[in-house]
């Protein structure tokens, strides 16, 4: 709490006006009727915003130094003044400049998109490493704007001081404080990633596939998560509800346990920041033994979404043997003409299930669908390995495959009951 703000006082609304570019020179520009429609979703996400008017700003090209041109600047800026909008979120990259030129002819604090998820992040990371990895990448996206006086290394509230508000931390600060903050922050993430580490290493000698729910903000994962686990991990009609990975252990029908990992929402254009830093929360997926990718079939960009979060796992390097289900949630949204198409299609596609989180609908075919393809059937092999195998020696060991080991002359003999996919990733090493 800052100490403008007294014990038991109403958290101060700041009025926002949304702005979405439509550049027609842009060739990868989205829709931008649902564009707009996430972008004030994305605002409604951040506690303390009252969004007093949004609209699409089109545009044959940005202008270099103030984005929109003369005329429109001058016409938005009657707009924000007759509604008293202290702040202008833009659904897009804005340059520093553009920024700093937009901040001063309109009288209030300019946002960027980035900005604005980065705000968002910071406000609901609640684990130690969720809060350094957004506070690495805030740095990371401040220290490009140094034009500006806003740097915000010390804040008094959750967020990130992007937004303001009285009595926020404002502090004036050059490259050097930024490196030296950006140093210290990734020596506390190292020894919060070793110790992550430690915990991962001893749920391999735990012989549960992991099984990673992953998809589009507001898709439904935690509402899923919850069905299968009968955890009560927060689900709301929200960007970004949860951000730290959360994971339960569930029994499939046939009795294999797994471990059941949900992660943070993707989004379009997710910030370059915030995708190296939650790298390492994201991991789990790396490792998983079968990834649901859960889309809101409902939504009217369900397949741009779903491109989307294919394309931020290719980055993140999810390897294309790993096993994939589309989940295709929110079903119960759809009129029983449309429902009963989207569960004619699922059907004809192998690898695609049609669900309702919500109400349950389907849960049981995507049950039996998982236990499938990870109640893989196990074949019992024996293996020799020479005295230099120990890493392959070692993968063994963590994947908890190994029945006996008989050492001779040359290394040792194995035996090994795994399954083909197990063989298939140890022949690769």
């Amino acid at each position: 709490m800052s100490p403008a703000e007294p014990a038991g006082s109403e958290p101060r609304i700041t009025r926002a006006w949304v702005l979405h570019p439509d550049i027609s020179s842009d060739r990868e520009r989205r829709a931008s009727a649902p564009a707009l429609e996430e972008a004030v979703a994305l605002a409604g996400a951040l506690p303390g915003l009252e969004v007093a008017g949004a609209e699409i700003v089109p545009l044959a090209r940005p202008r270099a130094g103030y984005l929109f041109g003369s005329g429109k600047i001058d016409e938005l800026k009657e707009r924000l003044t007759e509604a008293e909008v202290e702040l202008v979120l833009i659904d897009g990259p804005v340059s520093p400049v553009q920024q700093r030129n937009l901040e001063k002819a309109w009288k209030v604090k300019i946002l960027d998109r980035t900005g604005l998820i980065l705000e968002i992040f910071a406000d609901r990371a609640r684990t130690r490493e969720g809060v350094l990895q957004v506070e690495l990448a805030a740095l990371s996206y401040q220290r490009t704007r140094l034009v500006r006086a806003w740097t915000h290394l010390e804040r008094q509230r959750g967020g990130l001081g992007f937004v303001g508000g009285p009595g926020e931390t404002q502090i004036e600060a050059d490259r050097r404080a930024i490196d030296e903050a950006i140093t210290r922050i990734r020596r506390q993430l190292s020894k919060v990633v070793k110790t992550r580490d430690l915990h991962r290493a001893a749920r391999r000698k735990v012989p549960f596939p992991i099984v990673a729910l992953v998809g589009y903000t507001n898709a439904g994962k935690s509402t899923l998560f919850n069905r299968l686990t009968g955890a009560e991990v927060l689900a709301k009609d929200m960007l970004f509800a949860t951000l730290d990975p959360t994971m339960r252990a569930v029994a499939l029908p046939t009795g294999l346990k797994v471990i059941l990992s949900d992660t943070v929402g993707f989004i379009s254009d997710l910030p370059t920041q915030l995708v190296a830093a939650f790298r390492a929360t994201l991991e789990e997926v790396l490792e998983a033994d079968l990834v649901l990718h859960v889309r809101d079939i409902a939504h009217p960009d369900s397949e741009a979404q779903a491109e989307d979060v294919r394309t931020i796992l290719a980055d993140l390097g999810v390897a294309r043997e790993t096993p994939q289900i589309e989940v295709w949630n929110k079903t119960d949204l759809l009129d029983p003409d449309r429902r009963a198409a989207v569960e004619a299609a699922a059907a004809r596609h192998d690898g695609v299930e049609a669900i309702s989180a919500w109400t349950g609908q389907g849960i049981e075919p995507l049950l039996a669908a998982v236990t499938g393809l990870l109640d893989e059937t196990r074949q019992r092999r024996e293996l020799h390995l020479d005295h230099g195998d120990g890493r392959r020696r070692a993968w063994l060991y963590d994947q908890g495959v190994v029945e006996g080991e008989a050492p001779d002359d040359d290394g040792s003999t194995l035996t090994v009951n795994w399954t083909a996919r197990q063989e298939q990733r140890f022949r690769s090493l």
